[in-house]
């Protein structure tokens, strides 16, 4: 009887109550009655919870799922299991976006191939020790646009990024170059790729060396070996780029750039970090390092 009466309560607007009465078999009385009755302390419990779910989930561009949801409002002081989370957000119709199947984008050469130092280890110790980086590409209604990243695998934060209308080399040196001017890199700093052509190029080893950074290569169209960039990648198009249209490369360039600086880096929180940011993981770092 109580789900007749809350279905009448949610369509009182559209439907008048006495023909929504006839139609569920239920008398007024009934209804007005049901609805007069204090609300319980669980039901103002889940309101509020979920008002919380809604905030956090629109508040993360509609990419949080259930456990990070559930890891931010632990963090905020209301604790609530991921399985009650999971059902709020069934109730409210909260879906979050979803990854496309992997598809295979380098078709590398020999040419200029240096050995595989991380060995799929993307841990690191301290930042601006072990970076990786990749390349992809977003169509535009005028054509193509590049992006390549640099990602340090201490705090995941996207150090080093740069777009572009080609995939010439200086792609890739353009992102390097703004990684390195963001903040001084480690003088054992490894720079782990697969291998493209642009990263086996004359002009990125000799931006590595002007760095002081070694080189790193995953084997040619293994995803796994430089896993950490594809899992950015999927990320930003599963949470961005899919569920845009950019009519001019000028768009998707700012929504990029935007995905990466105000909300990959700052905001979002990643399950592998202990549902922190990348750049809370790299400030605390840096704060332990000035207390000692």
């Amino acid at each position: 009887m109580t789900d007749k009466y809350a279905v009448m309560d949610a369509e009182k607007a559209t439907y008048p109550i006495v023909n929504m009465c006839g139609w569920l078999g239920v008398s007024r009385a009934g209804f007005y009655e049901w609805r007069s009755r204090p609300t319980s302390a669980t039901a103002r419990r889940r309101s509020m919870l979920g008002s919380r779910v809604i905030e956090i989930f629109e508040g993360s561009r509609g990419t949080y799922g259930a456990r990070r949801i559930a890891a931010e409002l632990a963090a905020r002081g209301r604790a609530a299991g991921v399985r009650q989370v999971a059902s709020i957000m069934r109730e409210h119709d909260l879906v979050a976006c979803q990854p496309r199947p992997y598809k295979r984008t380098t078709f590398g050469d020999r040419v200029g191939a240096a050995p595989d130092l991380l060995a799929r280890d993307f841990t690191a110790d301290r930042p601006r020790y072990k970076l990786v980086g990749d390349i992809t590409y977003v169509w535009t209604w005028e054509g193509w646009l590049y992006l390549a990243t640099v990602i340090d695998c201490f705090s995941r934060q996207v150090i080093g990024w740069s777009m572009a209308e080609h995939m010439r080399a200086e792609l890739v040196v353009d992102a390097l170059d703004m990684a390195a001017g963001n903040g001084p890199l480690d003088t054992e700093a490894i720079f782990h790729s697969d291998r493209g052509s642009q990263y086996s190029s004359a002009r990125f080893r000799a931006a590595l060396d002007e760095h002081g950074v070694r080189p790193s290569m995953g084997r040619t169209g293994v995803c796994w070996d430089n896993a950490l960039a594809e899992s950015f990648f999927g990320a930003l198009k599963t949470e961005c780029v899919h569920r845009l249209t950019f009519p001019t490369r000028r768009h998707a360039r700012t929504a990029i750039a935007s995905y990466i600086e105000t909300f990959y880096n700052r905001q979002r929180i990643h399950s592998r970090l202990g549902y922190r940011t990348p750049q809370q993981v790299e400030t605390e770092h840096y704060s332990l390092g000035l207390a000692a």
